[in-house]
């Protein structure tokens, strides 16, 4: 019954195509009777408008796609919500797409969302590159970074002040223990850890305290990569007093970590994290965080990017919203 069409229903109402279509569209200019009988029909037939043939009546799909690395990441999820909310309050629908932090997938998949002509784009990714940028200016359609880092400005964007908040977090630390802080990274050929990073070695560099290259780890975000990371920390180097860490997922797998290796945390080892996403509740003890809005990140980038389709004026196209520091249980 699924394949019902717009004939179909103006066949059995007896009306013209043209009549069906206003009345699914909500056109105020048809006569009451008429519109009774034609959404009676619709009812009968279980006749769904497809959206996109809609679109194409119209020249619009009123579809926003949301390219996300890793829709697992509770960091991701949260971002995704906000973005959802207000597509939701402005009657848009979504496509949501993981790109599993591939650029060559996520290059096929701003294609595939062009082809499928969605009004805007926003784009959550580790990296924006070369590649992307041209594609980005090239969009027949406008495109927004979610948490993510365009560093020539070239792109509209929501993001915190990655840096500054790095610094803060570290300079915490060093405030609490007077000693350099073990720093566990995410991957380092994205903008926003390089961006961490720097943030990291100023809060060192004005402590007067010099960057130890073997306190410095990698991970990659995830929970395991911090149980790891920690472990290599301890294996290769005397105990560091606090450890600051670039994700909360990867911040939980730091403290078990720790905690496997009968150390506690925060009276042996201090651990901060970065995001403030839920986990940061769930975890014994409770993590001190830097506060990420994630849904407020994703509320405004999609906000942003309604104005861009209905042609508004923008005053600012590169959003930095506050962040602040949460201490919980985990730190002293």
């Amino acid at each position: 019954m699924s394949n019902i069409t717009i004939y179909d229903v103006a066949r059995e109402a007896n009306v013209s195509m043209a009549t069906v279509s206003r009345v699914v569209n909500g056109n105020p200019n048809v006569k009451p009777t008429t519109r009774k009988k034609v959404l009676a029909t619709i009812e009968r037939l279980g006749y769904r408008p497809n959206a996109v043939a809609r679109g194409l009546a119209s020249k619009k799909t009123t579809t926003v796609g949301a390219i996300i690395p890793d829709i697992s990441s509770i960091f991701f999820a949260e971002l995704a919500r906000g973005i959802e909310d207000i597509a939701t309050m402005y009657k848009y629908n979504m496509i949501l797409s993981n790109s599993d932090q591939n650029e060559d997938k996520e290059v096929q998949l701003i294609n595939t969302m062009l082809e499928k002509q969605v009004d805007g784009i926003i784009f959550m990714g580790g990296n924006i590159s070369e590649q992307h940028v041209q594609q980005f200016k090239s969009s027949s359609v406008p495109v927004v970074l979610a948490a993510t880092y365009d560093e020539n400005n070239e792109i509209p964007s929501v993001n915190i002040d990655y840096e500054q908040a790095a610094f803060e977090a570290t300079q915490f630390l060093i405030e609490q223990n007077k000693s350099v802080p073990a720093f566990v990274s995410g991957l380092e050929e994205t903008h926003i850890n390089q961006l961490k990073y720097k943030g990291y070695a100023r809060a060192l560099n004005e402590a007067g305290l010099s960057v130890n290259e073997s306190l410095i780890v990698k991970g990659d975000y995830s929970y395991n990569s911090g149980i790891e990371a920690v472990n290599q920390l301890l294996e290769e180097n005397e105990k560091p007093e606090a450890i600051f860490v670039a994700s909360d997922e990867m911040a939980l797998g730091v403290i078990h970590g720790i905690q496997d290796k009968g150390y506690r945390v925060p009276d042996d080892i201090e651990v901060f994290g970065f995001d403030n996403t839920r986990l940061a509740t769930m975890v014994r003890p409770t993590l001190s965080t830097i506060v990420q809005p994630m849904y407020d990140i994703g509320a405004v980038a999609m906000r942003l990017l309604t104005k861009y389709m209905n042609k508004e004026e923008v005053q600012d196209q590169k959003v930095v919203l506050p962040h602040r520091i949460e201490k919980r249980n985990s730190t002293k």
